[in-house]
């Protein structure tokens, strides 16, 4: 494992953790009406993106060993995943 790869992965996790601290007993239609939560919800999201990318680039090795690791390197945001 790369010595990058530890830190990257530690940053995925984080922001999985925060999205799922900010979702905490809220609905999608919650998530529609608060544009605050909906852009702190959307930036972990871009986090989890990056980090994951960088690993793909920094320590492919690592990255293959990533279980659905391709669905979790999107760009989407999630209003266009509800279509």
């Amino acid at each position: 494992m790369q010595p990058d790869a530890p830190a990257l992965l530690w940053q995925a996790r984080r922001a999985a953790g925060l999205i799922l601290e900010f979702m905490n007993g809220r609905t999608f239609e919650d998530y529609e009406q608060d544009p605050i939560g909906r852009s702190a919800v959307e930036r972990q999201f871009h986090v989890i993106g990056e980090a994951v990318n960088r690993l793909r680039r920094v320590d492919p090795g690592t990255a293959q060993r990533v279980l659905d690791l391709p669905r979790v390197a999107f760009r989407k945001s999630l209003t266009s995943l509800r279509t």
